[in-house]
């Protein structure tokens, strides 16, 4: 991953055409994003650990949003960004815990984490994940209601 966003980053975009990148990435995420996900799901252990495995990952999700949000309120009033933006991009950033998933993989795969860990850690990423959009969402309409009252 590291890789390729590196060659992506020194490559020069004036090679492909806009509409060529475009079908790349719906081809990535139409063909090989699905079977990736796939194969995390048949991963899971849910026979071992139980409530245990429940409870760990709403103790990690809980830290994770909290953690997140904090760092963003932080960065917000240090760079004084307008009211709402950090909640905003605290609630942005719990959709990372994709990126979470990968990492979860290659750890489960390398033996550093048990099979217990990688379901709780794949329950707390696809909870965060999943948090994000319906929270975001009316924080978003209201910055934009209020941008557009100030610009009135």
């Amino acid at each position: 991953m590291v890789g390729a966003f590196l060659y992506g980053a020194v490559m020069d975009s004036q090679w492909f055409e806009q509409r060529q990148m475009d079908g790349l990435r719906q081809n990535v995420l139409l063909l090989i994003m699905p079977v990736f996900f796939l194969s995390t799901g048949l991963r899971t252990t849910w026979t071992m650990g139980g409530p245990a495995v429940v409870l760990a990952a709403a103790g990690l999700l809980i830290a994770s949003v909290s953690g997140k949000l904090l760092g963003t309120r932080l960065a917000g009033s240090i760079l004084h960004w307008q009211p709402g933006e950090s909640s905003l991009i605290g609630w942005l950033l719990q959709t990372k815990a994709l990126i979470m998933i990968i990492f979860v993989n290659i750890l489960l795969d390398k033996g550093i984490i048990s099979s217990t860990a990688f379901t709780a850690l794949l329950l707390m990423a696809v909870g965060s994940t999943m948090l994000a959009v319906p929270i975001a969402t009316p924080i978003l309409r209201r910055l934009n209601r209020d941008s557009a009252a100030i610009t009135r």
